[in-house]
This record gives C-alpha cells, sequence and structure tokens, in this order.
C-alpha cells in the first residue's frame, strides 16, 4: 500500500474518534452554576478536524509528488472527504447548529454529481474536479471550522458574547458568524453542483430535452 493510501486510511480512522468528541455538547452547563464548562471536547473535535482535512491535502501532495496515484486512492480519498465533512454537517444539524435544509440541499449536490460521475464512467468518460468543486470542499471545511471556534470563543466566555455577534432567524438566535457560515456553505455548495451540470449537461441529456 502507498503511502499516500495509509494517509488517507488514517483519515477515515480519525473519524469515529471525531465523532465521539463532536457529538457531545457544543456548550456544557457548568454544574457550579459558574455559566458554561470550559468546552474541551468541542477543542478536541476541531483538533481532529482539522487534522483530518489537513491530511486530504497531504495525501494529494504525496500521491503526486512520488506518483502514487492509483485506482484504490482515486476511490477512497473523495470518499474520506465526504465521510469527514457530512458527519460534522449531520451532528451540527443534530445540536441544532445549522438549519436541516441546509444539509439536505449539500447532501443532494454530492448525491447528483456523484450519480453523474456514475453515468460518465458508463459512457467512458472521467470527470476532472473542476475549481468550482474544489473551492466548495474548502468553503465547506472552513464553514465548519468556523463553527466549532465560535463556540469554542462562547465557551470560554462563560456562554456571553457581545449582543450584536446574535442575530435571530426562524425564532433562533445564533451568533451570525455561525449563521453566516451555514449560507455561505449552501450558495456555494449550489453553485458547484450547477456548474457540474452545466459542464456535462451532455452526458444526460438524452432523454430530457425534446429531440428537434
Amino acid at each position: 500500500m502507498t503511502t499516500a493510501n495509509k494517509i488517507t486510511l488514517t483519515r477515515i480512522c480519525m473519524i469515529p474518534f471525531f465523532l465521539y468528541f463532536a457529538s457531545q455538547p457544543l456548550l456544557a452547563p457548568d454544574p457550579a452554576d459558574f455559566g458554561m464548562v470550559f468546552p474541551t471536547n468541542t477543542i478536541i473535535a476541531l483538533v481532529l478536524f482539522c487534522v483530518a482535512s489537513f491530511t486530504d491535502f497531504l495525501d494529494g501532495y504525496v500521491a503526486r509528488k512520488y506518483n502514487q496515484v492509483t485506482d484504490f486512492g482515486k476511490f477512497v480519498d473523495p470518499l474520506a472527504d465526504k465521510l469527514l465533512v457530512t458527519s460534522a454537517l449531520v451532528l451540527l444539524t443534530e445540536q441544532g447548529k445549522i438549519a436541516g435544509w441546509m444539509v439536505c440541499i449539500i447532501l443532494a449536490r454530492e448525491f447528483i454529481i456523484t450519480s453523474l460521475r456514475v453515468v460518465a464512467a458508463g459512457a467512458g468518460r472521467v470527470l476532472a474536479a473542476t475549481w468550482t468543486g474544489k473551492v466548495k470542499t474548502c468553503v465547506q471545511i472552513g464553514g465548519i471550522i468556523v463553527i466549532y471556534l465560535t463556540y469554542i470563543l462562547l465557551g470560554t466566555t462563560g456562554g456571553t458574547l457581545p449582543l450584536h455577534w446574535y442575530v435571530s432567524a426562524n425564532g433562533v438566535t445564533e451568533p451570525y458568524t455561525v449563521l453566516i457560515a451555514g449560507w455561505v456553505m449552501t450558495f456555494v455548495t449550489i453553485y458547484s453542483g450547477w456548474d457540474y451540470l452545466r459542464k456535462n449537461w451532455d452526458i444526460i441529456k438524452d432523454g430530457a430535452v425534446r429531440k428537434k
């Protein structure tokens, strides 16, 4: 097994540990009623997420530099990325920090593009990663990091921030950084999906448009 593939598998092995710490409350009340408990679990989850995300860059760099590009790597690397990001988004939705419809849109994009790749492969074509797809991944990772950093800051300040840090939406009051991160991730994901479909519409247009 190549070094690049070992790095990718290491990222997958980190996901269960990330899940454990990320599934703990982002903010927990102090039993002594002194505000909030220091967010140790959230910090560990963030560190694991950042390290796992960095290995995404690292395995690709190693594979290209040392000519270790393999079919196994092409299969496992994007799978590892989706498992990591999807796990974080689902947990944040469960914790009420990201709107469920936003995560549904993000997941729908992944399903659509995966199906498009399958159809393209059947037609003997390989869909190369586009710059919008790469930006989408970076924005999703960055958005998740921003959300975790926000709640770490909240925990270290006893659960209080200046009023101008908060915004109300759908009857819920959240730090504005969390709301903005969710919207940015959603819009960039939508654009990325549209860009893929626009550039590869010829693959699936048969039966979708009226023949002239």
